[in-house]
């Protein structure tokens, strides 16, 4: 049985805190399941969304429709929008996170001191995990099924525009940890579009939430980094930059470039900012922009760029600082590498960035000297995604600098312990 969104709470806040309580008090029981019961859970998850397959469907009309009357753009419902083919690909997504390997328990380091100590660094979970997050359902299922193979506890808080959609989800997410004895309390999911509920995950629930993951737009996570009273991992927009060095491949330039942007708009690994070499614009970009128009995409361009491609309009200063999640891309000409990563250094949001050129010293310099959380080298930025990396899934993409870059997967979402083991030693 669906949970229904539930409008209106009296107490917000005190609904909140319960559900901290409620988190941490299970936290042990996921901790200490074992891997082969997280991964019994995972694979009755997936079985689970496929039995739930019409449900979650029909609450995905209800929010498309909400969404369309709301006068959400096209872009952004293509987020929202579930097919049953999207369905099926969120159970292999749980699937694929249930066979990777269980990151908890496992030494990454360990070594003998002069004195005898044997000292073992050893992965654990962060603990309670709350995730913030807009527009798209599936990751109600990614995210709870990382958690689980990370054994962190996990209450999630998705936007209003896809909530029928996600307690369709997140009930099959329960039946899959119930069916193997784990507490349905290890994934809690905020049945209230409510913001007050986003207000009261900021302050912790009384030192209940460990860690703080937003994923959205640039005004949720400047909330979430301003107030949050817990740490914090963000997902920050995707201001991705893609360079046609003087050496690149015309073909090779092309056929990335088209499927940098416009593969799918509206995912955060998009190319949104096109930048060409001077000494080849003339050779490069002519083609490229043929390719891009021809694929439906509205090009905005520096001086230079117009001048080559007269179909452009003129980029102003606010587009080299958007990111579109459309079929509209800026376009800079450029006066060599140096000129290239100056530019991502000033508009970048430090996502990914990508090279095209067939000189590897050029390649190395670029990779070296671009420092985003992934830094691509002859290939499409959209792979930035953490199934693209073997992950088995993400969370998001993390821009932050500590504890986590890049796409943040099960092992990711892991910390550590020292064991120490003794023979009787003690400290003179």
């Amino acid at each position: 049985m669906t949970a229904q969104p539930v409008e209106a709470v009296p107490d917000v806040a005190g609904v909140m805190r319960d559900m901290g309580r409620r988190a941490r008090a299970c936290a042990d029981a996921l901790r200490l399941a074992g891997p082969e019961t997280r991964t019994a859970a995972l694979t009755a998850i997936a079985k689970a969304v496929r039995g739930h397959a019409e449900a979650i469907l029909s609450a995905n009309r209800i929010d498309i429709e909400r969404a369309r009357g709301a006068g959400v753009s096209e872009a952004l419902i293509d987020r929202l929008a579930l097919t049953p083919a999207r369905v099926e690909a969120i159970a292999k997504a749980v699937e694929e996170i249930a066979a990777l390997p269980d990151p908890l328990g496992v030494e990454t380091e360990r070594w003998t001191r002069p004195n005898g100590l044997d000292i073992a660094r050893v992965r654990t979970p962060l603990g309670v995990l709350a995730i913030i997050y807009e527009s798209r359902p599936n990751v109600t299922a990614d995210a709870a099924a990382l958690c689980i193979r990370s054994g962190n506890v996990a209450i999630l808080r998705c936007g209003s525009d896809c909530l029928d959609s996600s307690l369709a989800v997140h009930a099959a997410v329960v039946e899959g940890l119930t069916s193997v004895g784990l507490p349905a309390d290890v994934v809690q999911l905020v049945a209230t579009p409510d913001r007050a509920a986003v207000g009261a995950l900021l302050t912790g629930l009384d030192g209940n939430v460990d860690l703080l993951i937003p994923r959205g737009g640039k005004s949720l996570v400047a909330r979430v980094q301003a107030e949050a009273r817990v740490p914090v991992l963000s997902h920050l927009e995707g201001l991705n930059h893609t360079y046609l060095h003087a050496a690149a491949d015309a073909d090779m330039a092309r056929d990335v470039v088209v499927n940098a942007k416009m593969r799918r708009v509206s995912v955060c690994g998009a190319t949104e900012t096109l930048l060409v070499d001077a000494e080849v614009a003339g050779r490069l970009l002519p083609p490229v922009a043929e390719a891009l128009i021809a694929a439906g995409c509205s090009l905005r361009g520096d001086a230079r760029a117009q001048a080559l491609v007269p179909a452009m309009t003129e980029a102003g200063e606010a587009d080299w600082t958007t990111e579109y999640l459309a079929p509209i891309l800026s376009v800079k000409v450029v006066d060599g590498l140096e000129a290239a990563v100056e530019h991502i250094r000033t508009y970048g949001s430090g996502h990914t960035e990508a090279i095209v050129t067939e000189d590897t010293m050029v390649a190395a310099e670029f990779l070296n000297a671009v420092d985003s959380a992934i830094v691509v080298w002859n290939a499409s930025t959209q792979f930035a995604d953490g199934g693209e990396f073997g992950f088995g899934g993400e969370i998001g993409i993390s821009t932050s600098r500590l504890h986590a870059r890049g796409p943040v997967g099960a092992e990711q979402l892991t910390s550590y312990k020292y064991v120490v083991r003794g023979t009787g030693q003690v400290r003179p």
